[in-house]
């Protein structure tokens, strides 16, 4: 059974929370005491339905505020798949906590009020959607009951929305019209939109191609640390573990570690203590190689004739998290696979507009929740790739060195 990742995103109010409440509830994901704390907790807000949305809003101001603040990740099983919901905040002032939560997502359910349509928030969380390279995306209009389930409104969303993202690199599009509140297309077929030809919510979700979402072309493994037990069962036992990024790779193949460049064959494959034959991505192995070879944390096993670029200057489009402005002259750590290195910031090249999705060469003043493309001097060469081409390999994050705070994600150009 395979695993699908996915995140609600959009503006304020949108029913972000109420629809992964609705979808929780209607394949009977909730727990008996579940449902009993959010009655409860709904009964003494004051409100005249259980309000799914409490499900996931979790913290004391969430509930206090009727808004999400952090990420909350739920977990929900079908005959035909296994899910990871993320549901993010949609105040302009969480966007970053929208960006953590979405980074490692098959699949971002943007949510559209039938009413209001496309806000700025809701595009600059469809441009987040395009700039961290999300597969798929579901526009669900929700609230379709307060415009009378009517056709007309739908479609005219719909164009908003295609006219719109023609700027962004988003090419599996799917439109659904739902009620959160009321369950509409969420699990089951509404009546009330005999115009609507199309699956339910959570059919499409079942039925999302997303085998060929992961990269097995470009075998990555970063080494993450060197196991030496050093007992009487494993005395000269070498092991090396990391989590495959890319590609896959398989028992007696040959590999280049990187940076020095030396070749060797892979001697054997460990998953959970257990020898395998081939690791593929997302796995945590454990490798053992035919030559002893200087290797530590932060190489990488790679191919002799598919090698990522290693440079120290980077080009790079980052959203800046910190509430203090960007200082370009000040130091960072960046981190990237398991590597670490010092870093500044040699130039802001521009800021991005969100509403008009253009460039702003003016405007070099980078605040919280601004996305920058900038131009990074690193200590040491870093193995990596182009983003686009590897979401593993082309992002990182970057570190204030005097309070430790992550003040930036970035994705490598």
């Amino acid at each position: 059974m395979n695993l699908l990742r996915f995140a609600t995103a959009g503006s304020v109010d949108d029913g972000k929370s109420t629809l992964i409440g609705r979808l929780l509830f209607d394949t009977q994901s909730i727990m008996t005491d579940q449902l009993e704390a959010i009655e409860a907790a709904s009964s003494k807000r004051g409100d005249e339905y259980v309000n799914l949305a409490l499900l996931t809003d979790g913290l004391r101001a969430e509930r206090e505020q009727g808004i999400t603040i952090d990420v909350a990740y739920r977990y929900f099983t079908t005959p035909k798949r296994k899910f990871i919901i993320s549901d993010c905040p949609g105040h302009i002032q969480y966007t970053r906590n929208m960006v953590t939560g979405v980074s490692t997502t098959n699949l971002v359910l943007l949510l559209v009020d039938a009413r209001k349509g496309l806000l700025e928030q809701t595009k600059r969380h469809c441009f987040v959607a395009s700039l961290l390279r999300i597969p798929h995306l579901v526009i669900c209009i929700n609230k379709i009951d307060l415009v009378d389930y009517k056709q007309e409104r739908f479609e005219e969303i719909k164009r908003d929305f295609e006219a719109f993202s023609k700027k962004l690199e988003i090419y599996d599009v799917n439109f659904i019209p739902v009620s959160a509140l009321n369950g509409d297309n969420i699990v089951n077929k509404s009546s009330k939109t005999p115009w609507y030809k199309g699956s339910t919510l959570l059919q499409h979700l079942e039925d999302v191609h997303i085998s060929s979402d992961e990269n097995y072309i470009d075998f990555r493994l970063p080494i993450q640390s060197v196991i030496r037990p050093q007992s009487k069962e494993k005395v000269d036992y070498r092991g090396y573990c990391g989590q495959v990024i890319s590609g896959s790779i398989r028992k007696s193949e040959k590999v280049t570690v990187l940076p020095s460049g030396f070749e060797t064959a892979v001697k054997k494959i460990e998953f959970f203590e257990k020898e395998i034959p081939e690791a593929v991505p997302g796995q945590s192995i454990v490798i053992q190689l035919e030559n002893e070879i200087d290797i530590s944390r932060g190489d990488m096993l790679v191919r002799k004739n598919n090698q990522p670029k290693c440079e120290q200057d980077l080009e790079a489009m980052i959203c800046w998290f910190n509430s203090e402005p960007l200082e370009p002259s000040k130091k960072f750590i960046i981190k990237h696979t398991t590597n670490e290195a010092q870093a500044i910031i040699k130039e802001i090249n521009y800021k991005i507009n969100i509403n008009e999705l253009s460039r702003d060469y003016s405007d070099k003043v980078i605040g919280l929740n601004d996305f920058s493309k900038i131009k990074l001097r690193c200590s040491k060469p870093l193995l990596h790739d182009a983003f686009k081409n590897n979401r593993g390999t082309g992002s990182f994050i970057l570190i204030d060195s005097v309070n430790n705070q992550t003040v930036a994600a970035g994705m490598i150009l």
